[in-house]
């Protein structure tokens, strides 16, 4: 079983600025990814696609396998994640002509997950023979009971609707928030897919405090915050 972990970091970010390699807990951010995707023990290669020479410098200096520069159109404001991931295992496995069977992509921006989390996602999707494994946390609102949009004419009303009233969100169907951590395909279910979800997706699910996407810099130094309460667990990945 060879195993390949991609983390795709383009330069241009524009809700925080060089959030990939802005330094958080004396690291930038991309290293937090690419020490865990070492520390799980998993993979035969971790490479790091990136437009940008600061980011595939930093990720050189900590340990990726592979630098892959990713083409100028895969790497603009409107360009999906998911070609960018084909390009790099694609690219990959031209440089290194091997075949993986399982790919993993770990989001830059979320480095509040830990090594064990990466570990079961990709344990499910083997163990179950699935397309695809994605992450996602208990959401805190549910469609059932108190999330809400406006209808045609103005109006409130409740996103989804059961034949019974609910009075306890306790008591609505299990809702999740997917935190784009981690992604787990099988090798045939990524080439020439267009979407994640598949009719068989399988979710393996992360508490709300490893949970946190990096979008804003409110997140960053909420992220932040959060990596310093637990200093001495996350600090181990450096050592």
């Amino acid at each position: 079983m060879k195993r390949l972990c991609t983390i795709c970091a383009r330069g241009g970010s524009k809700g925080v600025k060089n959030k990939n390699i802005r330094p958080m807990m004396d690291h930038p951010l991309i290293a937090f990814s690419i020490k865990q995707a070492k520390q799980s023990g998993l993979f035969d290669c971790v490479a790091v696609s990136s437009d940008s020479k600061e980011i595939l410098e930093a990720a050189r200096k900590y340990g990726a396998d592979l630098l892959i520069e990713r083409p100028v159109q895969m790497a603009t404001d409107e360009s999906a994640k998911l070609p960018a991931i084909q390009h790099c295992v694609s690219e990959v496995e031209k440089q290194l002509k091997v075949t993986f069977d399982t790919l993993v992509d770990l989001d830059a921006t979320s480095p509040l997950r830990i090594v064990e989390d990466i570990q079961g996602a990709v344990e499910l999707l083997e163990r179950k023979q699935c397309s695809n494994v994605i992450t996602a946390a208990p959401a805190r609102r549910s469609p059932y009971f108190n999330l809400v949009e406006l209808n045609t004419k103005g109006f409130v009303q409740l996103s989804k609707k059961l034949d019974q009233t609910i009075v306890r969100r306790q008591d609505s169907p299990k809702c999740y928030d997917m935190n784009a951590s981690i992604y787990v395909w099988s090798r045939n279910a990524l080439h020439g897919a267009n979407s994640v979800f598949y009719e068989d997706t399988m979710l393996f699910e992360m508490p709300e405090e490893r949970s946190i996407d990096i979008d804003s810099e409110v997140d960053f130094m909420f992220v932040d915050f959060l990596l310093n309460q637990k200093r001495d667990l996350y600090e181990t990945l450096f050592l």
